[in-house]
């Protein structure tokens, strides 16, 4: 009687081994079929897909494939490795953790592959803007873009790992929700500032390097424009710090725009009686002896007014970059002084005649 027990036994034990051995062999099979599937992916993105991708005008969706390869042929694994798993017969709290761990991987492996595409089409946009317009808008805009789309994709990762886990998501977002709005009203100004960053950088009036003017007579240098304010190096090395939203809503001067080309003036008068054409023919002369002064445009001089004790004359010259004005100025009028001297040409002061009335005084004598 011992014996037919112990034979029973042994077949239940038998079968209960086959059983697992069924089912481990399903779920290796799976596994084979994704990591297959896998493989003639990877197979299909290298071989053939730059060879659609070259009837397309960019490069931009070569450079995708090419990031996305890996991450793409390593989802395709692990969705197979969860479905392996969520078909073997496991306790439900050992698949629950298992499948829920794998599931967590896929989704962060998908969070990769949507932050590399974006990150390539963003880098592909900044040198298409850049050949354009020879800024650098990498330096400006991409990272603050990058840093949103991590932002987003990890906050879209959360919400779906806490949906497959059924946690509450709408109490989660209303709460969010909240506090965006209590944040943004505690701090309106500083949100203020950086949005109006952002359309600094996506309007461009200026860019890091050019020379602007403001409506308040400061002018400098562009060093760098933040997400709170722009800071600005003026000509005598102090550093300017001016909020982004004045900024936005304020009239400024880019002196460095549409080309660094800068335009010189300079005003002066000539004595009454001195000739008119040979002052102007004398001034367009001398710009055009100095090193930097332009020959296209070339310079010009005008008779603009009359003044109280001169004739007033201008010149105007243009150097091929706006931070030589000064010193093309300075050598303009050292020349000036002294081919006016050679010729003859007087440079008047300021003369004031003042005619006395004798019947005013004697009047005033005899009173």
């Amino acid at each position: 009687m011992d014996s037919i027990i112990y034979f029973f036994r042994l077949e239940e034990g038998d079968n209960s081994v086959l059983f697992w051995m069924k089912e481990i062999l399903v779920a290796l099979l799976i596994l084979a079929l994704f990591w297959g599937a896998a493989r003639f992916l990877r197979y299909l993105l290298v071989t053939w897909g730059p060879r659609f991708t070259s009837f397309t005008a960019t490069d931009l969706d070569d450079r995708i494939i090419r990031r996305i390869t890996p991450p793409a042929s390593l989802l395709v694994i692990c969705a197979g490795l969860y479905y392996a798993v969520d078909s073997l017969p496991l306790p439900d709290k050992v698949k629950l953790v298992v499948s829920g761990a794998i599931f967590v991987v896929n989704v962060a492996i998908l969070t990769n592959i949507a932050y590399r595409m974006a990150d390539e089409t963003l880098n592909w946009y900044a040198s298409r803007v850049a050949e354009r317009t020879g800024a650098g808008l990498n330096r400006q805009l991409i990272p603050l873009a990058e840093k949103l789309v991590s932002i987003f994709l990890v906050g879209t990762a959360l919400i779906i790992i806490l949906k497959h886990f059924n946690y509450d998501i709408l109490s989660l977002v209303t709460a969010l929700g909240i506090g965006s709005l209590a944040i943004g009203m505690a701090a309106k100004d500083t949100l203020a500032n950086m949005i109006s960053g952002f359309t600094l950088m996506i309007d461009r009036p200026f860019r890091i390097g050019d020379r602007i003017q403001l409506t308040g007579g400061q002018w400098g240098d562009v060093q760098d424009i933040g997400l709170r304010s722009t800071r600005i190096k003026t000509v005598d090395n102090t550093l300017l710090i001016i909020p982004n939203s004045e900024l936005c809503n304020t009239i400024l001067l880019n002196l460095a725009f549409p080309d660094v080309r800068a335009k010189g003036r300079i005003n002066l008068g000539v004595a009454y009686g001195s000739d008119v054409d040979q002052v102007k023919g004398l001034l367009v002369a001398i710009a055009g002896e100095v090193a930097g002064v332009l020959g296209d445009p070339p310079p010009e001089a005008f008779f603009v007014s009359f003044g109280d004790s001169a004739l007033n004359m201008s010149l105007f010259f243009w150097v091929e970059d706006y931070t030589r004005v000064f010193p093309v100025t300075d050598l303009i009028n050292s020349r000036i002084i002294k081919r006016f001297r050679e010729e003859g040409i007087e440079i008047p002061y300021p003369i004031r005649t003042v005619k006395l009335d004798k019947q005013f005084f004697q009047d005033n004598e005899s009173t």
